[in-house]
């Protein structure tokens, strides 16, 4: 009589293999972000400060923080600095996006042009500071070289002096930086869509417009969520170029909170309660945001399908009783 084959089960290699994984984010991620949530009630400040214990007030360093009109500020001025360079930066994104994926173009190179769009993304922050604050350098710099000789201005102007002008080259950078590395994410999500969507339309009469904004847009709002998601994360974390560029001046133009957070912390003060404090406000802040975009690109008709399921099961168990 022959005999039964046993049956491998692999499951547990799986997780054994994630045991390094497990370890490491609970070392350097879990309790990293457990501690700072627990120093953020305390008083731990000083230099070296080791010992600590809560506060009458838990929430003291928190109103502290909302009392400080640097906070608000850096607050303010990070909020506006990812807007201006996000807004821009989707559009082309989008626009990039469908002139890569029409299907009536016949691009050539289209590697080459990727290529380039991305490339900004894989330069180091510090180089890309050191390259903008070169730029416009005041009074000799090579963007006031080409404004004077042009006769836009009749005099070198001081970009770093000024708080708009500031802000506007921060955003540039994060614009210029940002854009190919979301441009490629959109166009990943395009291209796992039915070609067949986009044939039938064709068929139909409608132009690419239409099909951009009735077929494409529509099918990408999970991409689209990912990439709000990540690139509020990365704007409500500011730091590099920001610190880099101008060291959040003048007059603070360009404090974010990520740098407001990192002078608290370590630039002489080392009031790591009130940086905790300022952290976890950060992160309720991306919290909220990201629950925002959840829901704002929620897909409704899978929602009234399920409603409508459940509708369905509902009405077939009470029929099932009443029988």
């Amino acid at each position: 009589m022959e005999k039964k084959r046993k049956s491998v089960s692999y499951a547990k290699y799986g997780y054994i293999f994630s045991i390094p994984f497990v370890l490491a984010f609970l070392a350097f991620m879990l309790y990293p972000l457990g501690y700072t949530a627990t120093i953020g009630f305390t008083d731990l400040a000083g230099f070296g400060a080791r010992d600590f214990s809560f506060l009458d007030d838990p929430f003291e360093n928190f109103k502290l923080l909302f009392q400080n009109q640097l906070f608000l500020t850096s607050m303010s001025n990070t909020f506006r600095i990812w807007v201006i360079n996000f807004i821009p930066q989707i559009l082309l994104a989008l626009v990039l996006t469908a002139w890569f994926t029409r299907h009536r173009n016949k691009i050539k190179g289209q590697g080459a042009f990727k290529v380039l769009f991305y490339m900004p993304n894989i330069i180091t922050a510090g180089s890309i500071a050191i390259l903008f604050s070169a730029l416009f350098m005041f009074p000799v710099g090579p963007v006031n070289y080409l404004l004077t000789n042009l006769g836009i201005i009749d005099e070198p102007f001081q970009f770093t002096a000024r708080t708009n002008a500031s802000q506007l080259i921060i955003s540039f950078i994060q614009f210029w930086m940002w854009y190919g590395y979301t441009m490629l994410i959109l166009i990943s999500g395009v291209l796992g869509l039915n070609p067949e969507m986009y044939e039938v339309s064709e068929i139909d009469g409608a132009n690419s417009i239409q099909q951009f904004f009735f077929i494409t847009l529509p099918n990408l709002k999970t991409i689209l969520l990912y990439v709000l998601v990540t690139s509020t994360v990365g704007g409500m974390s500011m730091f590099d170029i920001p610190r880099l560029f101008n060291n959040g001046g003048p007059d603070n133009s360009t404090s974010t909170l990520a740098l407001f957070i990192y002078n608290q912390a370590f630039a002489g003060r080392y009031m790591f309660n009130r940086a905790a404090a300022a952290s976890m406000v950060v992160f309720a802040i991306i919290a909220v945001l990201s629950v925002f975009m959840f829901y704002l690109l929620r897909d409704k008709d899978a929602i009234r399908q399920n409603k409508e399921e459940k509708a369905l099961r509902r009405a077939a168990k009470a029929e099932g009783g009443a029988k």
